[in-house]
């Protein structure tokens, strides 16, 4: 919501890094752009990675190499293109996962009132063997623990969400389009994530063994495990087909996120001018290649010491979404800072989320307070050093970028009476302000002329 906000208002392509560098901070824009671009960047590579293992369910001997080529050149290739037939790729891969959630709730439920093998289970797994399990430590502190733990790696999971406020560019009608997105974003996460977790939840039981592999691939869905609890044997291998075409979709992303967040930096020089350039379609093919480029580093895992690479960048990746939500919320506290003291209302926003700026004070508080906690078992049960700098890698990354940069550049933070809030805009503040009723009296009276005129500046705020 705080996104929504800023973006349906102003609607340009690298959104975060730009406001970060206009409400905020010019230091924060870079710090927050280059670690959110190289997270993407390195997930691409992760993803194409997966591909390789997804498929070796059915080709054991595969050798990961050939689907992480044919993949990469693929959806290089198709972020080359113009962006509507990326919309219309996504969109088609989306069917594909809501049809799996949707085919999977009801499953549950059916399993759940004693379809399965199992019998009604109803909540019996949430009191035999718990709905919370300890986690290093005995007792209720175990408890709270492992929930805590929980909690911090199911952020991960909800990362990706902010990439509305990216398409805001390049979308037809921001003004319209973002707004609605922005508001069926918090059904869609209630529906296909809380609800399917839920499920789950009832299903499959805490203390499940299958629950601690390390395999990709759909032997360690908790989808697959719930299945073969209830008797059935033949979803496995529709759901690592399904696990395909969403690593896919995510690797697709990643590449279009990741070269417009590259846009967004050289638009605000804080990255060479050249990733700017765009073909006549829009595209970035500049920041495309370069983005792409990282997906080469999935090659790694064919090397024995290639892994612990891989691993230290995955830690890389992980707290950045945090670290960019967290920016989000600050520089929508700065945005509505800004309209206040220019005298702007908050009514001729396109989009007006509830509750604001309190949401966006509630999401920097418990964003932070995630980003110092994530990497807690570093310090229990015991110290470990090790831990401490795989954990804190990324953070310790985005500091160094805005140190670095403040002390190269020398620049102040930004004051709201003075902080931009026109250019981009997707009203323009000079419409607003030209708004005037003309003084010619028609026929009918004064009243009418009233009348008209208030017909008018209504039109023009609509």
């Amino acid at each position: 919501m705080s996104l929504g906000e800023m973006v349906t208002y102003i609607p340009i392509s690298g959104a975060f890094t730009s406001y970060a560098a206009r409400f905020v901070d010019p230091s924060l824009g870079f710090s927050m752009g280059w670690i959110y671009w190289f997270s993407w960047a390195v997930t691409f590579a992760l993803e194409l990675a997966a591909t390789g293992v997804i498929l070796q369910y059915w080709v054991p001997n595969l050798n990961i190499a050939i689907p992480i080529s044919i993949f990469w050149v693929a959806i290089t290739f198709l972020n080359f293109l113009p962006v509507s037939i990326y919309g219309e790729v996504e969109s088609g891969l989306c069917v594909i996962k809501i049809l799996t959630v949707i085919g999977f709730i009801i499953f549950a439920i059916c399993i759940d009132f004693g379809a399965g093998q199992q019998g009604k289970l109803f909540f019996h797994n949430w009191k035999h063997p718990s709905a919370f399990a300890s986690f290093l430590l005995p007792g209720a502190l175990g408890k709270f623990v492992g929930f805590w733990a929980v909690l911090i790696q199911a952020g991960f999971a909800y990362q990706g969400t902010e990439l509305v406020g990216i398409t805001a560019g390049e979308a037809e009608n921001p003004r319209k389009t973002v707004p609605a997105a922005i508001r069926k974003t918090f059904y869609r996460i209630l529906f296909f994530f809380v609800f399917t977790i839920f499920f789950i939840g009832l299903l499959v039981p805490s203390d499940n063994p299958n629950l601690l592999s390390n395999k990709q691939d759909a032997t360690a869905s908790p989808f697959v495990i719930a299945a073969q609890l209830a008797g059935v044997s033949v979803l496995p291998g529709f759901i690592n087909g399904v696990l395909l075409f969403v690593v896919l979709s995510a690797a697709n992303s990643n590449v279009y996120s990741g070269s417009r967040i590259l846009v967004g930096l050289a638009n605000e020089s804080s990255a060479p001018a050249f990733f700017a350039r765009t073909s006549k379609k829009g595209v970035p093919y500049w920041a495309v290649a370069f983005t792409a480029a990282f997906g080469l580093f999935a090659f790694l895992n064919l090397c024995s010491t290639g892994g612990t690479v891989l691993t230290w960048l995955t830690n890389i990746t992980g707290v950045a979404g945090f670290i960019t939500w967290a920016c989000i919320n600050l520089c929508h506290i700065s945005f509505i800072k800004a309209l206040s003291a220019q005298g702007i209302s908050r009514d001729i926003l396109p989009y007006k989320a509830m509750c604001q700026p309190w949401f966006a004070w509630y999401g920097l508080s418990f964003n932070v307070l995630i980003i110092l906690t994530q990497g807690f078992t570093s310090f229990v049960p015991k110290w470990s050093i090790q831990e401490f700098f795989t954990n804190y890698v990324s953070l310790i990354i985005f500091v160094a970028l805005y140190v670095g940069h403040k002390y190269w550049k020398r620049n102040g933070f930004v004051k709201a009476a003075e902080a931009d809030v026109t250019t981009g805009c997707v009203n323009g503040l000079a419409d607003w302000t030209d708004v005037v009723v003309v003084p010619v009296l028609p026929k009918g009276g004064w009243w009418k002329s009233v009348s008209a005129g208030a017909r008018r500046i209504w039109g023009r705020f609509r």
